[in-house]
């Protein structure tokens, strides 16, 4: 892991998002839920009429899913700042970053350090330039298996789409004795060690007209050792 400092982050960032739009442009945006922050987002008129069923069919083999804020993760953000007990001096892991953006409150509420940790390096460039944007430093990793490191609280937003990544909430209660979950996707849901926590709604940034379903989130508390 490695302490953040890119001052061409949004550009290098740029550069690779118009490799797959080509034209697309990375603005400075406030987040609706959380109006103290702000990210390097896709610009919200990206020019998505005039894609080829070919570059389509590249943004598909290459979600650049840190080019969003997703309703998950302002809803994580905006809890976290409101309830910063949690994170107060605390070594905090945010799992999946993408744009950062719940690593980043952890840090703006008071966190001793908050590691963003993402499989995709342009994720964690976008996690690093946003950082830097909202004045706090982060550490990095792209590997949540290669230590046994402890935690404090791991952070996790909109990882339970894909259900195999069920099997990582035992992981998660393993290297930290606290896991705060927040997800649009998954229903009904129940897992040993982890309960319903609260509600919120938000959409995702820039916006894309999703159905209206995921602009539900939930959040879920999760403790090791307890049976919630």
């Amino acid at each position: 892991m490695q302490q953040a400092s890119s001052a061409t982050g949004c550009e290098i960032l740029t550069l690779r998002l118009q490799e797959y739009i080509p034209n697309a442009q990375l603005a400075s945006t406030a987040l609706p839920e959380v109006p103290e922050m702000k990210l390097w987002l896709l610009s919200a008129d990206y020019p998505q009429q005039d894609l080829s069923p070919e570059q389509t069919q590249r943004i598909m083999n290459y979600p650049a899913y840190w080019v969003f804020c997703w309703a998950s993760g302002q809803v994580l953000a905006r809890y976290i700042l409101d309830n910063p007990h949690l994170v107060q001096g605390k070594r905090i892991l945010d799992f999946g970053s993408g744009s950062g953006v719940a690593g980043i409150a952890a840090k703006l509420a008071g966190a001793a350090s908050v590691i963003a940790c993402d499989l995709d390096p342009d994720a964690l460039l976008a996690s690093r330039a946003n950082a830097d944007l909202n004045g706090v430093a982060l550490e990095y990793s792209d590997d949540f298996f290669a230590s046994n490191e402890q935690y404090d609280l791991i952070l996790v937003a909109d990882v339970l789409y894909d259900k195999s990544n069920f099997l990582l909430l035992p992981a998660f209660l393993a290297r930290a004795p606290q896991v705060l979950i927040a997800d649009s996707r998954v229903r009904n849901f129940q897992f040993e060690g982890y309960g319903w926590l609260a509600y919120q709604r938000a959409t995702t940034v820039p916006d894309l007209a999703e159905s209206d379903e995921f602009s539900k989130v939930n959040l879920y508390w999760g403790c090791s050792g307890v049976d919630a």
